[in-house]
C-alpha cells in the first residue's frame, strides 16, 4: 500500500496559485526584451480595452457617418457600420468583457486554491490518523 507511486506523488504535491498575471513571462519570455514587449502589449491592452477609448471609437466613427448617409448607397452605409463602426467600437469593449471575465478567474483560482489547502490538510490529518489505527490494529492483532 505504501509504495503506490501514485498516493506517494499525491503525499508529495505542493499546491501552486497560477493567476493570469503569472502566466505573461510565458508568452515572450522572462528576459529584458521579453518584459519590455510584455509591459507595451499589456498596456496598450489596458488603453485599448477601456470603455473610455470605446467612447473615443465611437466619435471618431461618427465622423465619417454623414458621408456614408450623404451618400445613399446601402453598400456605403452597411460598409460604414460593419467595417467602421462595428470593427472599431467592438474591439474595446471585448477587451474590456475579456478583462472582467479574467479577473473574475483570477478570483475563482485564488478561492479555489485555499480550498484545495484545506482539503489537503484535512486529508493529510485523516492520513495520519488511519495510520495511526492502522498501527493500532497490527500491535493488536499480532498479541
Amino acid at each position: 500500500m505504501e509504495n503506490n507511486s501514485a498516493i506517494t506523488e499525491a503525499r508529495n504535491h505542493t499546491h501552486k496559485l497560477v493567476l493570469n498575471k503569472d502566466i505573461r513571462k510565458k508568452i515572450h519570455g522572462d528576459n529584458f526584451i521579453g518584459k519590455i514587449n510584455t509591459y507595451i502589449a499589456v498596456k496598450i491592452t489596458q488603453i485599448v480595452g477601456s470603455m473610455w477609448c470605446a467612447y473615443i471609437f465611437v466619435l471618431i466613427t461618427l465622423v465619417s457617418l454623414p458621408a456614408a448617409i450623404a451618400s445613399h448607397d446601402p453598400i456605403v452605409i452597411i460598409s460604414w457600420i460593419a467595417q467602421t463602426f462595428l470593427q472599431l467600437v467592438l474591439l474595446p469593449i471585448i477587451i474590456v468583457g475579456q478583462n472582467v471575465q479574467a479577473a473574475a478567474s483570477d478570483e475563482r483560482a485564488k478561492h479555489d486554491h485555499a480550498t484545495l489547502n484545506a482539503i489537503h490538510a484535512l486529508t493529510a490529518e485523516i492520513y495520519k490518523i488511519n495510520k495511526q489505527q492502522t498501527e493500532i490494529l497490527d500491535l493488536l492483532e499480532n498479541k
